[in-house]
């Protein structure tokens, strides 16, 4: 479902380049779920927002169902999320004057270009709503309105669920039940589904964690519902690396990039990723 092959990330400052993704090579399967784990500044939020196709790579592929979203136009990435991947934000991200209901109808015309009232009533069922679809967001406590973020998404019929901290402003019961109710739709519609936290407790619900430390994924293994095997992450460097040798890949990285943006700069309808056709 999910395929990363040396995914660098890097931003220019000024004549220098702060290489934020180093080399990230990573394996999803559809119908997995996956925590990606790390502290702040580690990279995981870059990663998230590469694999759903908000941000590019500076070098690297991504595959996403089958696509490689490097060389997808603005507008084709745009229509690739609006289909495909569905978002799930600690923040909710409600409209505030609609009822839950309208939120989640809103949530299927923009995937579908219209709504369907019952439809809309059988999704918050899903999450347990039923008895709330009138009900405005300032009406709904922290885990209500994180049930109807979760039927905005499952709305959309994605592909793919990406989830940035979902449970990060819930209490440790709600948290919980958010994420079984996470796992149980999962698990009943076969969506693959990524979860990015620094929350430990939360990574091990997922079938597989994903650490990431400085921009390099440094274990992965399994979760509490874990299908076991080996890993599928591969990462470039090891966490064993010495500083010579990251500092060789980095900087190879940084002539790659200034390379490549030099050359795709040059052809039309290319992204600023800069990968090798």
């Amino acid at each position: 479902m999910v395929r990363l092959v040396d995914v660098y990330k890097a931003y220019r400052i000024g004549s220098r380049y702060l290489v934020v993704l180093r080399g990230v090579s990573l394996e999803v399967e559809r119908g997995e779920s996956v925590a990606i784990l790390g502290k702040s500044g580690s990279g995981k939020t870059t990663l998230l927002n590469i694999i759903a196709g908000l941000d590019r790579p500076s070098y690297g592929h991504v595959y996403v169902d089958g696509v490689d979203l490097v060389y997808l136009s603005e507008d084709e990435l745009a229509r690739f999320r609006r289909s495909r991947v569905s978002f799930i934000f600690q923040s909710y991200n409600l409209i505030s004057e609609l009822t839950a209901l309208e939120n989640v109808m809103l949530a299927q015309k923009a995937r579908f270009g219209r709504t369907d009232r019952e439809e809309a009533l059988r999704t918050l069922r899903l999450v347990g709503l039923e008895g709330h679809a009138n009900h405005r967001p300032h009406e709904l406590s922290g885990g209500q309105q994180q049930r109807v973020a979760i039927a905005m998404a499952l709305a959309k019929s994605p592909k793919l669920i990406i989830a940035d901290e979902p449970t990060g402003a819930l209490d440790s019961k709600t948290r919980e039940q958010v994420l079984g109710l996470l796992l149980d739709v999962k698990d009943r519609l076969g969506t693959t589904l990524l979860v990015v936290t620094h929350d430990v407790d939360v990574a091990r619900r997922m079938e597989r964690i994903v650490r990431i430390r400085d921009g390099e994924i440094v274990e992965a293994g399994g979760g509490s519902r874990g299908r076991g095997g080996a890993s599928r992450a591969l990462p470039l460097l090891s966490r064993r690396a010495g500083r010579a040798e990251l500092a060789s890949a980095v900087a190879h990285a940084t002539r790659t990039f200034s390379a490549l943006a030099l050359a795709t700069s040059r052809q039309p309808g290319s992204g600023a990723c800069g990968s090798p056709r």
